[in-house]
């Protein structure tokens, strides 16, 4: 192992700045879709507002149906090749795929862009914290992470001032651009020394992901990680994405933008990120953080779908802010899933898993469908959301703590 990469002090180290500039941009192009979700489609010919909806519905679940399959195919690379290669390889996909995004002029077109651009933004966050977590002392990699978080949610709000600013073709092409520009960093990064050396072991089988299904206490602690991050997705995919229709159905005194939810939601997730990340660290437990910020998230999606009709849009933004707040556990979920494996597939479900959890909008979405049509658009949304949280409560719950725990270690 490098020695430089177990005796440093500071936080901020090369593989923690490009890691949190990468996760910036990369929170960019995956929010940006919900920012100029109405205009562009407006653009290509859908004005009726219903077909908004859907349309809308079926490009988010390209997007995250691309990633789906990408978390899967970075996390087995991550393990193989190393970390390195997936944080730039994938910064490289989504960087082209959303420049190309700028160009389209059908749904066809925009549908195929969202999934490779899926694809490629599948990798970046999970790499990004298998390398800083295992890069820093064990007693600080929580801070890592907690920096690589707070400063990557903040891609959101750039995202939604360029598509206020420029237009969405462009904010399409700023996105790619600040990708293509991170990628001549590459050179002040190294690899995981604890990669280097399960690399230099031949007989240690790296990557396996179907490893994690044939030994059922492994694959139980995978679902589990697993459910940790579904309601931060049915915040983002269902309550914020679907902001103007909520806002119609709680009797709003005015209209409320997408954009203008995610750019609150996302402004409180830097919040939420940095207090739950520092929270696991003054706790020594990830855990209790965890557990607190999942019952502050069910507060808030009752607050959201119960206590603001007839509110002004002024008052359902500062709900959007706070509820971001709540689920400003994020980096700390991906920390989870990265100490809970050894190194040998450990960039596999650091990876998969926060892919996994955004991929959820996939089922949420027709749950979501499904409830709201069989209960009404306010009891469906709080029968999905609820069922999430108690399930994410329940999974936290019985993962072993992590905080602290030495990861150089191989899975048999």
């Amino acid at each position: 192992m490098q020695a430089t990469q177990s005796t440093k002090t500071t936080v901020f180290t090369a593989a923690v700045i490009v890691a949190a500039l990468g996760y910036f941009v990369d929170i960019y192009d995956l929010i940006l879709f919900s920012i100029v979700r109405v205009k562009s489609l407006n653009e290509l010919g859908i004005i009726d507002k219903t077909e908004v909806t859907n349309q809308g519905l079926f490009l988010i679940n390209m997007q995250m149906g691309g990633m789906l399959l990408g978390g899967i195919l970075w996390g087995i690379l991550g393990d193989k090749r190393g970390r390195l290669s997936v944080l730039f390889g994938s910064i490289l996909l989504y960087s082209l795929a959303n420049i190309a995004n700028g160009f389209v002029t059908s749904i066809d077109q925009y549908a195929w862009l969202r999934l490779i651009a899926g694809v490629g933004l599948a990798g970046e966050l999970g790499a990004g914290i298998t390398l800083v977590s295992e890069s820093l002392p064990k007693e600080k990699r929580g801070y890592g992470t907690m920096i690589v978080a707070t400063v990557g949610v903040s891609g959101a709000m750039l995202g939604y001032w360029v598509g206020e600013q420029l237009g969405w073709r462009n904010a399409y092409f700023v996105g790619g651009g600040l990708g293509l520009a991170l990628l001549v960093l590459r050179v002040s990064v190294f690899e995981s020394g604890m990669f280097q050396q399960v690399q230099a072991q031949t007989e240690v089988v790296r990557g396996n992901f179907l490893s994690l299904f044939t030994h059922p206490e492994r694959l139980g602690k995978y679902l589990r990680v697993l459910l940790i991050g579904v309601p931060l997705w049915f915040v983002i995919g269902i309550l914020i994405t679907l902001a103007p229709e909520f806002g119609r159905v709680l009797g709003l005194t005015g209209e409320v933008t997408a954009g203008l939810a995610v750019f609150w939601c996302y402004f409180g997730l830097v919040f939420g990120d940095f207090i739950s990340g520092a929270l696991s660290q003054l706790w020594h437990s990830r855990n209790k953080a965890l557990k607190v910020f999942l019952g502050f998230c069910f507060a808030m999606v009752w607050v959201y779908l119960f206590g603001i009709k007839g509110a002004t849009p002024t008052m359902f933004y500062a709900v959007c802010f706070v509820l971001g707040v709540s689920v400003g556990f994020w980096a700390l979920f991906v920390t989870v899933a990265a100490e809970q494996f050894g190194t040998n597939l450990r960039a596999t479900v650091a990876t998969t898993a926060p892919n996994f959890a955004r991929g959820s909008v996939v089922l949420l979405v027709p749950a979501f469908k499904y409830l709201s049509g069989a209960l009404g658009f306010i009891p469906g949304a709080a029968v999905l959301g609820g069922a999430s949280l108690l399930v994410a409560f329940w999974a936290v719950s019985t993962l072993p703590e992590s905080y602290g725990k030495d990861l150089d270690y191989v899975e048999e």
